[in-house]
């Protein structure tokens, strides 16, 4: 299933990655890197007081690790041999929690393939990171700039 260059790719293929459970060292270790200690995330007491009644990972942190399980599939499945850079990020939603103990993993179809010239092209995914109950966490579109065959 590896893949190469822009050509090896089919508007409407799917990725499923493997899946991942978020912990608390998680929550905790994303706060320490980020600097972003919301109570939300971090403070029992007051989690339990809003509308999720309980503290839930940062959406960034979901984004992240959601969108890195892709990449567990092998290293030229979800992007080729010939990637050359991330080139945008489209349309992010977050539409579920991620709270600790659930476990996620990211669905990724090719939604169309765009020629630059003849040495580039981009390929446009939609993506979907879902939890434990196959509902919708975060949403979002990504374009990859890869290399097109010689």
């Amino acid at each position: 299933m590896e893949k190469s260059y822009f050509e090896d790719y089919t508007v409407g293929e799917k990725f499923i990655s493997p899946a991942r459970t978020i912990t608390e060292t998680d929550i905790t270790l994303f706060a320490a890197f980020t600097g972003d200690w919301h109570p939300l995330h971090t403070d029992v007491e007051f989690a339990k007081k809003t509308f999720f009644g309980e503290r839930i990972a940062h959406g960034m942190l979901s984004l992240c690790v959601g969108s890195a399980l892709i990449f567990r599939l092998g290293p030229y499945v979800a992007l080729p041999k010939s990637f050359i850079a991330f080139y945008g990020m489209d349309s992010v939603r977050f539409v579920g929690a991620v709270k600790i103990g659930d476990t996620i993993h990211c669905e990724g179809e090719i939604m169309d393939l765009q020629a630059k010239d003849d040495k580039r092209g981009v390929i446009v995914s939609k993506n979907s990171i879902k939890n434990q109950r196959g509902e919708d966490v975060v949403i979002y579109t990504t374009r990859a700039l890869v290399g097109r065959k010689p």
